[in-house]
């Protein structure tokens, strides 16, 4: 991803919480986007599937399927250290 994209939630406490979109991630037409916190001392990322609401806005959503976790995060690790990702 080219511009960083930071997108804003709010916590269970209702503090507002800011992450950072590092990665767009596509598997058989299905979007995912790959979030980390912007506090530097964090190593947290998430992974959620971007779906279309009855709108056509884009929602995310947990992933609730073990397999199709693994897709993704094999798919990311294909971004960041595989054959036309790029070493950081």
């Amino acid at each position: 991803m080219e511009e960083s994209r930071i997108l804003k939630f709010k916590d269970e406490d209702g503090n507002v919480v800011e992450l950072e979109a590092v990665a767009e991630i596509y598997l058989e037409k299905q979007k995912y986007l790959i979030l980390a916190p912007l506090d530097e001392d964090s190593d947290d990322e998430y992974v959620y599937r971007v779906d279309a609401d009855q709108d056509g806005k884009e929602e995310l959503n947990a992933i609730e399927s073990d397999e199709e976790f693994m897709a993704v995060k094999k798919e990311y690790k294909n971004l960041l250290y595989g054959e036309g990702g790029r070493d950081e």
